[in-house]
């Protein structure tokens, strides 16, 4: 097995236990990326939840705990706007991170949980991938060079896509960082 494909299985077992806790997952980032046409580069895979951190990722990290891995949990504060981040480290793996989009302090992320809510089921093995209208909105969202580079890249793998991320980025109030982003093209 490569390192890849127990990451994915790491993954697949922490969205399992993510939902036998009523928590819904779903993948994004750069392996996001690469699921819908852009491969680049990464060091870990990443599953986006909304959640009460403090009430469930603990459970979560104890249990993951329990059956070998390196787990730490950093939890939400009033300046992050993520909600606490879970990682999963394995010797055999890249990390796998449990980004959450609930903070106590600023509530939930609206991009965060409509990505999460409007994922497409099983679209790499039993995970949900984040669609390619909320992708580019939590890359706009994120931020950064990096993150404005990835918005190009895909949107020049699927132009078609590019009128759907416009009304999804409009209602999640990203329309005019994504209007810059096309700009510099």
């Amino acid at each position: 097995m490569t390192p890849a494909d127990r990451t994915v299985e790491i993954a697949v077992e922490v969205a399992a236990l993510l939902a036998l806790h009523g928590v819904r997952s779903a993948v994004i980032g750069a392996v996001a990326l690469a699921v819908r046409g852009y491969p680049r580069a990464t060091g870990d895979l990443d599953l986006a939840t909304v959640t009460d951190a403090r009430a469930v990722l603990p459970k979560v990290q104890a249990e993951l705990t329990r059956r070998g891995y390196d787990v730490q949990f950093s939890e939400p504060d009033a300046d992050d706007p993520l909600g606490g981040v879970l990682t999963v480290r394995s010797d055999d793996a890249d990390p796998v991170q449990v980004v959450n989009y609930l903070n106590p302090w600023r509530g939930w992320a609206e991009v965060g949980k409509e990505a999460v809510d409007t994922a497409e089921p099983n679209a790499l093995q039993s995970l949900a991938v984040v669609d390619v209208p909320h992708l580019v909105a939590l890359k706009l969202y994120a931020g950064g060079r990096k993150s404005e580079l990835d918005v190009l890249e895909l949107l020049e793998r699927q132009p078609s896509a590019l009128e759907s991320v416009r009304r999804v980025c409009e209602h999640l109030h990203l329309g005019q960082e994504l209007a810059a982003v096309v700009d510099r093209k």
